[in-house]
């Protein structure tokens, strides 16, 4: 049985539209949790503590959510 649907190609512009949208209140949020915990740190102590967060939700919750639902706006027509 042969594959007849056309090869699709990443679209780096889409994948960074559709990752913007989630991502953008992710960061918000996890820095009006954290800011006011943390209001006698220096700014490389908040951002030792906020990087790893947002790293870990961007790479296991919000990318995979992203690829799922978004797929056929990420990959395009080759």
């Amino acid at each position: 049985m042969s594959d007849t649907s056309s090869p699709r190609k990443l679209s780096k512009l889409h994948l960074a539209l559709a990752m913007l949208v989630p991502v953008y209140p992710l960061i918000t949020t996890i820095l009006y949790i954290v800011l006011p915990l943390t209001e006698q740190w220096t700014i490389w102590q908040r951002t030792a503590v906020i990087a790893p967060v947002m790293v870990f939700s961007i790479v296991f919750v919000v990318s995979p959510f992203v690829q799922k639902r978004f797929a056929n706006f990420i990959l395009r027509a080759a």
